[in-house]
């Protein structure tokens, strides 16, 4: 059996309205806190949130798949993909914690239903269905 030589992938995201982001990503897409540090070092939360894979894409390929999910180049070097059992629902939470519906759904040319959201922080924020989960 072959091992990865990585055996986790860890986004630390720093932001200035924190209370903001914990109710956008644990309320918003339904996560709990795996681990909470508040002392007088500042306050951290670590989500769980599957597995975890690093897309690396050329700026035309990036705009290619910009102009699909939002209709014009958006993203920024860094855009969060989250896949979600109910794109609608999820797209609805988030909506309702705070983030912006850029456009979506849709369907996307190799067929997942794709919503694209911006976080109260300006970061890009994909979520998509695969086909073999939509209704």
């Amino acid at each position: 059996m072959t091992t990865s030589p990585v055996l986790e992938m860890r986004v630390a995201l720093t932001v200035a309205d924190y209370e903001r982001l914990v109710d956008l990503y644990c309320r918003g897409l339904g996560l709990e806190p795996a681990a909470l540090w508040t002392d007088n070092d500042g306050r951290a939360m670590l989500l769980e949130m599957g597995r975890a894979t690093l897309e690396i894409f050329d700026e035309k390929h990036a705009a290619n798949v910009d102009e699909i999910e939002a209709g014009e180049r958006l993203s920024g070097q860094i855009r969060f993909a989250f896949q979600v059992p109910d794109v609608d629902a999820a797209v609805e939470r988030l909506v309702e914690h705070g983030a912006s519906l850029i456009r979506g759904p849709l369907v996307t040319p190799w067929g997942d239903r794709n919503a694209r959201l911006q976080a109260p922080d300006g970061m890009q924020i994909t979520l998509f269905q695969a086909p073999d989960s939509q209704s």
